[in-house]
């Protein structure tokens, strides 16, 4: 059994039993036809996973890796804030005539800030400490910025990255302040093994565990029937994730630098309504 899939089904069984409706409150996000959508949610959640002993992507439906790492690298290594350059259409709805999310995600990490060493964006100060002071406990990312959160189409969900090695290890912290189970859950922890593992590659480092946290952790009111379907399905092993090794740079990766070798999943089919 793949050990994200034990992870999935149990974090989804706790929030259907012990999770707080939210159904007598007024509530933000809204379905297409204007109703309301509710959730029942889990506050705090935290889950690890070892990427030294498998890549954490579901079995018991299917995750597209490969527009998953599309987007990371659209935010990541394109820095960017428009969805022209994704290959995808999963930020269309929050995108403007122009195509533009505002100042939000890529846009954040491609400011660059002051150091005594010099000017770099946060990507580039990342690479530059776990090559120069991989000791250092500062290693970190943050694009919630307040400032710019009126002009961003979506405020930031997965919003800080915190990077720590111990020996010849890089682990990672990933902060989330809301999460979507079925629509992002395991597309996130997919994306920031990606992004832990690259990091490492060209640091001459090895990826340990990347520790996910998720302060509001829902399933919304039209996933439930879908959710407690998804996870009655039996998991299969996991399968390996290879890197191109000859890439030592992270500027270099692109989504073909990755290949998944014996991903069986269960084929759901199933197409489900994203609330805004």
């Amino acid at each position: 059994m793949s050990k994200a899939d034990k992870i999935f089904i149990d974090n989804c069984k706790d929030i259907l039993k012990n999770g707080f409706w939210d159904k007598d409150f007024d509530v933000r996000p809204k379905w297409e036809d204007g109703t309301p959508a509710h959730t029942i949610k889990k506050f705090g959640i935290v889950n690890r996973y070892n990427l030294k002993e498998e890549f954490p992507i579901l079995t018991i439906r299917r995750t597209f890796l490969k527009s998953a790492i599309d987007e990371i690298l659209w935010i990541w290594q394109k820095k960017s804030n428009n969805i022209h350059d994704l290959s995808s259409h999963i930020w269309d709805q929050w995108a403007d005539e122009n195509g533009s999310i505002g100042k939000a995600y890529g846009y954040q990490l491609g400011i660059k800030h002051k150091y005594k060493e010099g000017e770099f964006d946060q990507v580039d100060r990342v690479l530059y400490d776990l090559k120069n002071n991989p000791l250092s406990r500062r290693i970190m990312t943050n694009i919630y910025n307040f400032e710019d959160l009126h002009e961003m189409g979506l405020y930031p969900c997965a919003y800080s990255m915190t990077f720590n090695v111990t020996g010849n290890t890089l682990n990672g912290i990933l902060n989330q302040r809301s999460q979507d189970m079925l629509a992002a859950n395991n597309w996130n922890a997919c994306q920031y093994s990606i992004l832990l593992m690259m990091f490492a590659q060209v640091s001459g480092l090895e990826a340990g565990e990347l520790v996910h946290v998720i302060a509001d952790a829902h399933i919304y009111d039209r996933h439930v029937p879908i959710i407690k379907e998804i996870i009655k399905n039996t998991p299969y092993d996991a399968p390996e994730l290879t890197i191109d090794p000859s890439i030592d740079d992270f500027y270099k990766f692109t989504k073909d630098s990755f290949k998944l070798e014996n991903y069986n999943y269960h084929d759901t089919g199933i197409k489900f309504p994203v609330a805004i």
